[in-house]
């Protein structure tokens, strides 16, 4: 009866605005972050990786981006305790500010010119606390917000903490077109790819306050009482863990070769800042974004999982000609390319938020979601622009990533045939 009375008095106390908003805003300076970064590789490998050649210059930069995922994981596990123990709001909180205080750290940093290898260990120190903090923030802000929702408003409610993610992304991609309108070429790379990470301060501050008083959910509170151990826990989640990987892997890879990869590599090619590549980017990322609602919403009505194998099907069909078109297609082309994917790719983002909430008993939902979550990203998200790259360069086929996205599609097809519905799922069980 103590936690009916408490859930009955959230909505009342807190507006389902400010609960989308806590959602969200975190996660725009989280992927703020990473999608700088990515759109900023070369340049931050030329100031950090000096000695090398411009190959392994990109690469290196890659790498440092696929470190930052590398740590999601152990992040998963501490922040994840963090909300199943102490609670949501606990987590969200403490997530924003190490995201925050790495982000303009990074942006701060000395080059290898200035204080030699200790750049490059500092701006990889800096990358794995962004990591970190990312390992409990993006699957914290879908607990809490899928928590506080309706079961018939699920999907479209978790939405909003996806579109935050994409809205990080756009601002980022609009940045790093700025950035490269409005300076040289020499300028970009010498100073220029600093200021967004420096300007990021503004999200950090405007997320910690908007997250200092959210109330906390119903499913929090009792998981906070459980209080169920680490290791048993995540043996014995050992199968939604698994499912996981199928729902988000391929989808997250196609997403960082489309939207991080490709435009890194047209605007390297181009040996110019690439403004027409970046532009046509955030372009793309407005149409990502508006199909994540539309993908949650959707999946409320048709199930999560039949929605989620058909735009599985849909990627994999579209990858190889779309990837064609970004990598050697005019401007034009590119964005027709990046579009072709951005429909079917942000239905999905959309959808998987609610989905993989409802696959995970609630004792400690957020640990193993986390957990499971960061696993995925870092084998298929954050390494599909390094595995790219990589591909590329030992089989010397352009377009060999198209096959590795359509492999990670197989994998998700076959672990989620088996799988039921999960849209009418008690979340307090």
């Amino acid at each position: 009866m103590t936690y009916t009375s408490v859930a009955t008095s959230v909505p009342a106390r807190q507006s389902a605005l400010r609960t989308a908003l806590a959602g969200l805003i975190g996660n725009v300076l989280e992927w703020f972050d990473f999608a700088v970064y990515g759109y900023f590789a070369s340049d931050i490998g030329k100031q950090f990786f000096p000695q090398s050649s411009p190959t392994a210059q990109q690469l290196l930069a890659f790498a440092v981006f696929a470190l930052g995922f590398a740590a999601r994981p152990v992040g998963s596990l501490v922040l994840g305790l963090v909300g199943d123990r102490l609670g949501r709001r606990a987590l969200l909180t403490v997530s924003i500010a190490l995201m925050g205080g790495a982000t303009l750290l990074l942006g701060l940093l000395p080059t290898y010119a200035q204080i030699g290898v200790a750049a490059p260990v500092l701006l990889v120190m800096m990358r794995l606390i962004q990591g970190f903090s990312l390992g409990g923030e993006f699957t914290g802000s879908m607990v809490y917000t899928t928590e506080l929702a309706s079961p018939m408003m699920r999907g479209l409610v978790s939405s909003s903490t996806a579109a935050g993610t994409t809205i990080g992304f756009i601002l980022g991609s609009a940045s790093a077109w700025l950035v490269n309108v409005a300076l040289t070429t020499e300028q970009v790379t010498s100073w220029g790819w600093r200021i967004p990470f420096v300007g990021s301060v503004v999200f950090c501050v405007a997320g910690w306050f908007l997250r200092r008083g959210i109330e906390e959910t119903e499913e929090g509170l009792k998981a906070a009482e459980v209080r169920a151990p680490l290791i048993p826990s995540l043996v014995a989640d050992w199968l939604p863990i698994l499912r996981t990987f199928g729902i988000v892997a391929m989808t997250n890879a196609a997403y960082y070769l489309t939207f991080t990869y490709a435009v890194e590599r047209r605007k390297s090619l181009t040996g110019e800042g690439g403004e027409a590549f970046l532009l046509a980017n955030t372009l793309s990322l407005l149409v990502v974004l508006v199909s994540k609602p539309l993908g949650g919403w959707l999946s409320d009505r048709t199930g999560r999982r039949r929605l989620m194998m058909a735009l599985t099907v849909v990627t994999m069909g579209l990858i190889y000609v779309a990837l064609r078109m970004m990598l050697f297609g005019t401007p034009q082309e590119f964005t027709l390319g990046q579009i072709l994917l951005a429909v079917p790719i942000g239905m999905a983002l959309g959808l998987q938020g609610a989905m993989v909430v409802e696959i995970f008993p609630l004792r400690t939902r957020v640990m193993s979601m986390s957990f499971a979550y960061s696993i995925t990203l870092a084998l298929a998200g954050g390494t599909a622009p390094l595995v790219s790259t990589w591909l590329i360069q030992t089989l010397g086929h352009p377009l060999a990533p198209a096959y590795y996205i359509m492999l990670y599609g197989a994998i998700g097809l076959a672990l989620m045939w088996p799988m039921t519905e999960t849209n009418a799922r008690a979340l307090d069980e």
